[in-house]
């Protein structure tokens, strides 16, 4: 048993770990949607679930539980880990930014016009635009992890700062597009929680837990509001200190998000992909393959985040505004733009916040996989072919006599 204990231990300070842990999970959804368990898998989703405290009430099935509370606290982790990188990591100077900036700009645009220019003459399907212009951190992170040492930290480095700009964007996109009826007095009691937050910033508070509870009031009063719940995450995370307490010598802001990553890896996005990815195939013929939303998302993913990512990169490189990182070849940045297109909690998600018939997310979670499996795939083959060639060419630069 202790040996048992061990060898899971081992697996998850895997970097992929969370990786293969997601695509587990999104294919025992697939396969519980698709058997004779699908009765008990919708079952399980819908079932209704209520908080009440005195004349506040909040009922919402499980699924909608997961979609705004858990994904809530995943966005919480993205809004500590964006904060971090802006004010001394890799986002912290014009230098170090402007290359992943660009690069994430051209990887959200690109896949919005493929969209867009498939489903022109729909109407109804063009409030999908945004589905594959982003980036899933876990597995893409998770698929580049794969490759060991292969992989210069660099590349590692270029991808995250890509992801972390791309869910900034993420988030700005369902804050200004996915909104509904806005309430405005739950608006600006929202504003009044966020202000206190400020306020217990400048105050020099530390602690986190006064956070966390000003938190969870901005978030029911954003989730009354119309504007999507999990966006009070990232309000609470712009709040948390990043200065060392002086008694334990650790940062709040660096021990939250330290706290919060196994918990988002190995059980909310897992949680998120179960219930999300539940694709139904019955019935999935070449017509569904080739509808313009599956379609649009597929190529949008596969297709617009390698050309905008590797397009735009090759542009600031060539013209000047930015550098590639030192030991990186442009074969690499090609396999790191084909990962990228692996789009697979966010898409899901935004997906879900886009459409709400089943038909109609069915064919969202159709596109995500194909656009995800298929970019995932390409950018592994090619870092390894990058790798590869680099073996070669370090090896041909030897003396002689030195192997």
């Amino acid at each position: 048993m202790t040996k048992v204990v061990a060898r899971i231990q081992d697996f998850l300070r895997l970097e992929s770990a969370a990786g293969l842990i997601l695509m587990l999970a999104a294919a025992l959804a697939i396969v519980a949607n698709n058997t004779v368990a699908s009765h008990w898998y919708g079952a399980l989703l819908s079932t209704p679930v209520a908080v009440q405290l005195g004349a506040l009430e909040i009922a919402k099935p499980l699924l909608l539980w997961i979609n705004d509370g858990l994904m809530a606290v995943f966005f919480l982790l993205v809004g500590l880990e964006i904060k971090r990188e802006i004010l001394e990591g890799e986002l912290s100077s014009f230098d170090k930014a402007v290359l992943p900036a660009l690069a994430a700009i051209g990887g959200m645009a690109g896949p919005a016009l493929i969209y867009v220019a498939l489903n022109l003459s729909s109407p109804e399907t063009l409030r999908g635009w945004a589905i594959p212009a982003a980036t899933d951190i876990a597995f893409a992170l998770g698929i580049l992890a794969l490759l060991g040492t292969r992989a210069p930290v660099a590349l590692k480095i270029l991808l995250l700062a890509i992801a972390i700009i791309d869910d900034l964007g993420a988030i700005l996109i369902i804050a200004l597009f996915y909104t509904e009826q806005l309430s405005l007095q739950a608006l600006g009691l929202a504003g009044a929680g966020f202000a206190g937050l400020i306020l217990l910033n400048r105050m020099g508070v530390k602690r986190i837990m006064p956070y966390i509870l000003v938190g969870v009031f901005i978030w029911v009063c954003v989730l009354k509001s119309g504007v999507h719940a999990t966006l009070a995450g990232v309000l609470t995370a712009l709040a948390i200190p990043l200065a060392v307490r002086k008694e334990s010598g650790q940062s709040p802001l660096h021990k939250l998000e330290h706290g919060l990553h196994p918990w988002v890896a190995y059980m909310i996005l897992p949680v998120f992909a179960f219930a999300n990815a539940g694709v139904d195939l019955r019935g999935v013929d070449l017509d569904a393959l080739t509808g313009a939303v599956p379609l649009g998302i597929a190529l949008g993913l596969f297709l617009g985040k390698q050309l905008g990512v590797f397009g735009l990169t090759y542009v600031a490189v060539k013209s000047g505004i930015a550098r590639l990182p030192s030991g990186v070849s442009w074969l690499q940045v090609y396999g790191v733009a084909c990962l990228t297109g692996v789009g697979f909690t966010m898409s899901l998600f935004i997906g879900s916040l886009a459409f709400s018939t089943a038909e109609a997310l069915d064919q969202v979670r159709l596109g995500v996989l194909m656009g995800s499996v298929a970019s995932g795939l390409l950018g592994f083959t090619v870092l390894r072919l990058a790798s590869r060639a680099k073996d070669a060419q370090n090896l041909g630069s030897l003396p002689a006599g030195a192997v």
